[in-house]
Formats: structure tokens, C-alpha cells, sequence
């Protein structure tokens, strides 16, 4: 039995994740910004697992603060950690800005990856074995980092905005992977397929929301699809000491050629580390 900890963990894929890795019996601790709902999550986790020890933190992980204060009470309230799925994720047609000042794309879908791992890090190496499971997508592959204008304030789009978050998730795992190497931590990154969530609803234009609409009707997988590979990345035995690897339906696939850019993956790592006030 696992103690998993699940960013975005109380709807789309990360609910979905959660009820699944419950039913395995793990111990199932959820990230969620309401408190209404991450109580709702929790019992209705508690159904599926009623021997679970999970418990729900409360945290708006675009707020590097409040990531601080979730690592810490993470680490207070458990007595260890074994995997850290990083799954909240959001998409704005809007250019926004997080208490930071930082475009929300970017602050929400990386730089939250980033710097809660880090918080996290050695707490996960005390557990021995442990696994950083996150989710990216396969629109890294149209990304680019713009390291000049890293909140696209001069030439803002929802969708770039997406793409340079997801090829962030990318880059971070490959560099993650090198630098953790013999730790007994691996990490892993992963696309969860074209899935029906609300992620193009709730902060989209409605032309935005009628296109998704209308995807998710046509081509769309199911939650339930969509979380097997988060799933299977956090607890499946043939994964035992991959790290470093981009997943796409359970298998290895290669990640963006432009993601494999000698000095890249440093650049985008140095970057985050300045934007999160972090050292490793």
C-alpha cells in the first residue's frame, strides 16, 4: 500500500486517478482548491478504500506560497510519501496573472510542478523507492520556451501559452530524471490522451468552449481512459526504476525532437528555479 499524493485531484483525470489507485487499496491524500469539493472527493474515496488513511490539503497551486504552505503541511501530516502525481492543470484563452505575477498558464501547469517537487524531494527519498508521476501532453510538441517573454505579453495566445507550459513539464522531467539518478526516485512524464474534462471550459472564450464541446463529442477518451497511464506510471511493477521517459497509452514514446535541444532542458531548469526562488 502506497501513499500517493494527486495535484487537480477533485475532477477530470486526477479524480479519476485517485478513485482508481483507491480501489487498489493505496492511501490516496488529494490537492484541491475547495474545500467543499476535496471534502466530497475524500469521502466518496473513503467509499471505495474504507481502510485509507487519505486526507485532502486545500491549495491554489498558481500561488508559490501556498505550494510552500502545502509542502509543509504534507510533510507534517504524513508519515511518508511514495509518489507525487502532479496533475492540476489549467488552460486560459485570457492572458492572466498569478499573485506572483506570472502569466497562470506558466505559473499554474510548470513552475507548480516544479516547485513542489522540489519542496517534496527529500521527503520522497526518505521513503526509499518513490515515483514523481507528471502530467504534460502532446501539445509540447508544437511548444516553445520563450525565454525572452516567458508570460507572451507581447505576443499573447491561449494555446502557445498551453504548449510552452506542457513542453515546461517535459523539459522538467528529463532534467529531473538526470539529476535524481541513483536516489531511488524516478519521474516520469506522461500524455493522457484527447480527454473529455472541462479544461477548455472553465476559463475559455466560447468559441474555445464550442470547439472542445464538440472534441470531446467526436474524438474524446474518457477520464477513466485518460488516468490509466497516470496509473499505471505510479504503481505498475513494470515500471519499476524507468525514469526519465515520455508515455503516451503505457508505452515509451519519444518526447519532442525540439525537446531534445542540447542545453534546452538546463535553460528552462535554470529559469524555473529563478521564477520559483529555489535551488537544487
Amino acid at each position: 500500500m502506497k501513499n500517493i499524493l494527486i495535484t487537480g485531484a477533485t475532477s477530470g483525470i486526477g479524480l479519476a486517478t485517485a478513485k482508481e489507485l483507491a480501489s487498489q487499496g493505496h492511501n490516496i491524500y488529494i490537492v484541491g482548491r475547495n474545500q467543499e469539493r476535496v471534502n466530497e472527493t475524500i469521502a466518496e474515496l473513503k467509499r471505495i478504500n474504507p481502510s485509507s488513511t487519505g486526507i485532502g490539503f486545500i491549495a491554489n497551486v498558481s500561488s508559490q506560497q501556498e505550494v510552500r504552505k502545502l509542502a509543509e503541511e504534507v510533510k507534517f501530516k504524513l508519515n511518508r510519501l511514495d509518489v507525487l502525481i502532479n496533475n492540476a492543470g489549467a488552460y486560459f484563452t485570457d492572458q492572466r496573472f498569478s499573485e506572483d505575477k506570472i502569466e497562470m498558464t506558466w505559473a499554474t501547469n510548470h513552475l507548480a510542478y516544479f516547485l513542489l517537487t522540489r519542496l517534496l524531494i527529500d521527503f520522497l527519498k526518505a521513503s526509499g523507492t518513490a515515483r514523481i508521476v507528471n502530467v504534460a501532453s502532446h501539445s509540447h510538441y508544437k511548444g516553445k520556451i520563450n525565454f525572452e517573454d516567458i508570460n507572451l505579453s507581447n505576443s499573447w495566445d491561449g494555446y502557445k501559452a498551453y504548449e510552452q507550459s506542457k513542453l515546461g513539464n517535459v523539459l522538467f522531467t528529463m532534467e529531473l530524471a538526470k539529476k535524481i539518478a541513483g536516489t531511488g526516485v524516478t519521474v516520469n512524464v506522461l500524455h493522457p490522451g484527447v480527454v473529455s474534462t472541462e479544461i477548455a471550459q472553465k476559463n475559455a472564450a466560447w468559441y474555445v468552449k464550442l470547439f472542445w464541446s464538440l472534441t470531446r463529442l467526436v474524438v474524446a477518451v474518457s477520464v477513466g481512459k485518460g488516468a490509466e497511464t497516470s496509473v499505471y506510471l505510479a504503481v505498475s511493477p513494470e515500471v519499476e526504476g524507468v525514469s526519465g521517459k515520455y508515455f503516451d497509452k503505457k508505452k515509451h514514446k519519444w518526447q519532442s525532437h525540439f525537446s531534445q535541444t542540447e542545453g534546452l532542458a538546463e535553460r528552462c531548469w535554470k529559469l524555473s528555479c529563478e521564477m520559483t526562488d529555489t535551488e537544487w
